[in-house]
């Protein structure tokens, strides 16, 4: 706050490429450059927020224990980086963006529960308060997280409010009564004039074990509850990441061409704590594939969906548990894997983080573990694949390079299944980041499903 040094997050190992994840606090000596560095744990620590008095030092990480998922907590310690404490001991959320109270006595952060964005507020003795739900981040495509927020000096929460209605808005939390007005209606010319699907939650029971799964239904607009509707399972990416209830082009564009669509946070899902995390550690895909069939159930038990009219599809994460269910069933019509991993030892090999995937996803490298590497690969199960099947990737994806799929309709083809590979050029992993790409993608879908709807 003094304007003498500048607070960074930074790796300056010397076996960087290795160790990605490790990161340091440094204070830099505006004047003279220099470099303190405050923190020293295996683990990354980041966001370093300084208190308004300057005598304190908010951050977020964890003690890396090389899991595939790991709850990002909250640290306090002294200007000089003694003292350090844990303050979120007793949240069993990741912690995200984070502001002091202009008092000092906490602060304010970002969190996510039960695929809802939310922001708290945290007291220095590590008592927790949700003082905003609704929190949407700025993407239309999925419903996927995010969202930001700001802190007046009198306590007003300036946010991105969003509902499954429409994408997010600015919005204002009041101090004291924390009664919510969105300020601005941006997006009204657009959707003022459609219908869109209503969106319902489910909660479910998997088949695995009874856990208990959170999803939502995205219904048709004009949806009649006498007729039996085709079905889209809709799968997040991540895997480690969430859906909610918010605003989806994407899906709202199935529902608008008479699917009912399901998308649900099968296990591995954030938002859910560390445990339900990783339950799919060195173990993805597997009982997660349970999970969703559940889900597929529990909405065909409601009585409005046609079982013999089923569709599946899905991004990254989402394209690879796709590309596993058609491995493992044959009760799709038909199915779109868009930027799957297919083959995990080419991926881990190949994709954009080397020193990464195949310590935290992986018992280690896949030489040493072909045969865990390979049980785990869709790839291994095409030759049970008789569902028809489009591939879908950004010819630029670096995450899971057009190579997974280029693999996977190699096979589907020696094995004869129906299959398609589309590829969407100069396009990234976020394919939908370019609104005509976003449109281009849902059209290949579109008709890739009515192409085997219309052949029953």
């Amino acid at each position: 706050p003094d304007g003498r040094a500048i607070l960074i997050s930074a790796n300056r190992r010397d076996d960087a490429d290795h160790e990605p994840m490790d990161t340091e606090i440094y204070r830099v000596e505006v004047e003279t450059g220099g470099l303190v560095q405050l923190t020293d744990r295996y683990g990354p620590d980041g966001s370093p927020t300084p208190s308004p008095s300057g005598d304190r030092i908010a951050y977020v990480g964890f003690d890396d224990q090389h899991l595939g998922f790991q709850t990002s907590d909250l640290y306090v310690m002294d200007a000089d980086g003694s003292g350090s404490r844990l303050l979120s001991r007793d949240l069993d959320r990741s912690i995200g963006a984070i502001q002091w109270a202009q008092d000092g006595t906490g602060l304010f952060f970002s969190y996510d529960n039960d695929g809802n964005g939310k922001v708290g507020f945290m007291d220095l003795q590590g008592g927790t308060e949700e003082k905003v739900a609704n929190v949407q981040g700025l993407s239309t495509g999925r419903p996927y997280g995010g969202g930001q927020f700001s802190v007046a000096d009198n306590g007003r929460i300036a946010f991105t409010l969003g509902r499954p209605t429409h994408p997010a808005e600015l919005g204002v939390a009041d101090p004291g009564s924390g009664n919510v007005r969105q300020l601005t209606n941006l997006n009204e010319d657009l959707l003022g004039h459609l219908k869109l699907g209503t969106v319902e939650e489910i909660w479910y029971e998997s088949s695995f074990d009874g856990r208990r799964i959170q999803g939502w239904i995205v219904k048709p607009p004009d949806f009649d509850p006498s007729r039996k509707y085709p079905l889209i399972l809709e799968i997040h990416g991540g895997p480690f990441s969430n859906y909610g209830d918010r605003f989806s082009a994407e899906i709202q564009l199935y529902a608008a061409s008479g699917y009912v669509v399901l998308y649900t946070n099968p296990r591995g899902s954030t938002s859910y704590g560390m445990e339900f995390g990783n339950l799919i550690h060195h173990a993805y895909p597997s009982q997660d594939y349970d999970d969703l069939i559940s889900g597929v159930d529990a909405v065909i038990d409601l009585g409005y969906v046609d079982e013999e009219q089923l569709f599946v599809t899905g991004g990254s994460g989402g394209g690879v548990l796709s590309a596993w269910i058609v491995g493992h069933t044959d009760r799709f019509r038909a199915a779109v894997v868009q930027k799957p991993v297919i083959n995990w030892y080419s991926f881990v090999l190949h994709a954009d983080g080397p020193g990464f995937f195949y310590k935290y996803w992986f018992p280690g490298p896949p030489w040493d573990h072909a045969e865990h590497y390979m049980q785990r690969s869709p790839l291994s199960y095409v030759g049970n694949v008789t569902t028809p099947t489009m591939l879908l990737t950004g010819e630029m994806d670096y995450r899971t390079p057009m190579s997974e799929s280029e693999q996977y309709f190699a096979g589907l083809q020696i094995e004869g299944v129906p299959s398609m590979l589309v590829r969407i050029p100069d396009a990234s992993h976020g394919i939908a980041s370019r609104p005509s790409n976003l449109v281009a993608k849902v059209q290949h879908i579109l008709a890739w499903f009515e192409k085997w709807r219309d052949e029953m």
